[in-house]
């Protein structure tokens, strides 16, 4: 058994707060720089250059690459042998975004009560919290800062099992469109397929984890995030919705096994500032 501290924990995940919102993964920033050069619309490229002059400055300057620095969607995978000591895992991993908020000067966005009273609770807190048990004795913290742009143009649909294939393209290709400039494209694509209602919009934003552009590694599926890819760009959206060829730089999907009744599919969009960061402790 190996014992990790909550104070380690909330440094953690302080750092990843600046990491995450300052500093583009350079994997994500190569894709963009890819993307800019088979963008056909010669304003396409133009808004391509800005995005990536933006992505340099943030890094150089050491602020955020946009301002709704979003609420903080924390995955942890916590290894079976690790016994947490010191506090809550909870309260240490709130700790660690109250600090690296504001710490960071990132914008605090999160209201307490979601209808009636809408009041910030003035650190971004709580964080949406995902733990999920795995073996080894490890805890690896990933953070995903979800801007509220993006966020807000996510959909999911109970299909039911007779609509097959052809109506989770429909329904995945539906919902970009429908999105339109809205995501800041260009956009990633995260797709959740089966399990419930919740299970499938758990796993379109796990999809948005996966290191940008790693097709899923059965072939079906990955065929298909190709397919969904191609009919994506033919839209016509373009960056930031003004027109042009690349309106998704990748489409990625997860699935889960599922009732016989039911086929739940769920879209989550990430912005193109594809912010991810992650540690293991």
């Amino acid at each position: 058994m190996r014992e990790i501290l909550t104070s380690e924990i909330t440094a953690a995940v302080e750092k990843l707060c600046y990491q995450a919102a300052y500093d583009l993964d350079p994997h994500a920033e190569r894709f963009l720089r890819e993307a800019r050069e088979r963008e056909e619309s010669e304003f396409g490229r133009y808004i391509f250059d800005q995005i990536l002059e933006n992505v340099c400055y943030a890094r150089q300057e050491q602020v955020a690459l946009c301002q709704d620095t979003g609420t903080a969607v924390v995955f942890l995978e916590l290894g079976q042998e690790v016994h947490v000591a010191g506090g809550s895992l909870t309260e240490a991993v709130d700790e660690g975004v109250r600090r690296g908020y504001g710490k960071g000067y990132l914008r605090k966005s999160i209201c307490g009560d979601p209808v009636f009273l809408r009041k910030n609770t003035g650190d971004n807190t709580p964080a949406v919290l995902h733990t999920e048990v795995v073996p080894g004795d490890k805890l690896k913290i990933t953070l995903l800062p979800k801007g509220g742009g993006s966020e807000n143009m996510g959909r999911l649909k109970m299909l039911v099992p007779s609509q097959g294939l052809q109506g989770v393209k429909d329904f995945v290709l539906e919902t970009v469109t429908a999105a339109g400039g809205n995501p800041c494209p260009p956009v990633i694509v995260g797709v959740g397929i089966g399990g419930t209602m919740d299970k499938a919009a758990c796993l379109s934003k796990q999809a948005l984890l996966r290191r940008l552009g790693d097709s899923n590694p059965d072939p079906e599926y990955g065929a298909l995030e190709a397919e969904l890819l191609e009919e994506i760009n033919a839209t016509g959206i373009g960056p930031q919705g003004l027109g042009g060829r690349i309106t998704a730089l990748a489409v990625h999907i997860e699935y889960f096994p599922t009732h016989i009744t039911q086929l739940p599919v769920a879209v989550n969009l990430n912005c193109h500032a594809a912010r991810r960061a992650e540690i293991s402790l």
